[in-house]
């Protein structure tokens, strides 16, 4: 069974985030779906993670491409993603089901903690998953380094 992790996003913003977390989840094997709400902002991030440092590059690509299957970091909308991904990072208030929580190693949300609405977004997200039984926890960077604050 998987486990969600909260990403409260207070002092680098998601661009910056992203990257770091991705790195870890392909040190770890797994494939990883990105999952947003709006396509604009998911191209957006695809050319944030083009423009990276070459020293850190991340293969991936955008969902609807020939080779996603093939992807081993895929850039999405849709809750199905088409490269068997064994971790989904949610950005932007996407959303995440209890039961895909459970089939997958790891579920991460990101939040930016300067978005009131994203916040309460991500409140509702923890309770709903929290109450389905999930694995649960809540990290945040706001002393200047990750801290886990919170386990369910």
């Amino acid at each position: 069974m998987g486990a969600v992790y909260f990403y409260h996003l207070t002092r680098q913003p998601l661009e910056q985030t992203l990257p770091v977390l991705l790195d870890k989840a392909r040190q770890a094997g797994w494939k990883i779906a990105v999952r947003g709400t709006d396509p604009a902002r998911l191209d957006w991030l695809d050319e944030k993670l083009w423009l990276g440092p070459e020293d850190g590059f991340l293969p991936h690509g955008r969902a609807g491409g020939a080779h996603d299957a093939m992807q081993p970091i895929l850039l999405t909308s849709d809750m199905q993603a088409s490269n068997d991904a064994s971790c989904v990072m949610a950005v932007d208030g996407a959303a995440i089901d209890p039961d895909e929580v459970a089939a997958l190693d790891r579920v991460c949300i990101l939040f930016d903690g300067n978005d009131m609405e994203a916040v309460q977004h991500a409140r509702g997200q923890w309770k709903a998953l929290t109450g389905a039984g999930c694995s649960a926890q809540y990290w945040s960077e706001e002393s200047g380094r990750w801290e886990k604050k919170a386990e369910a």
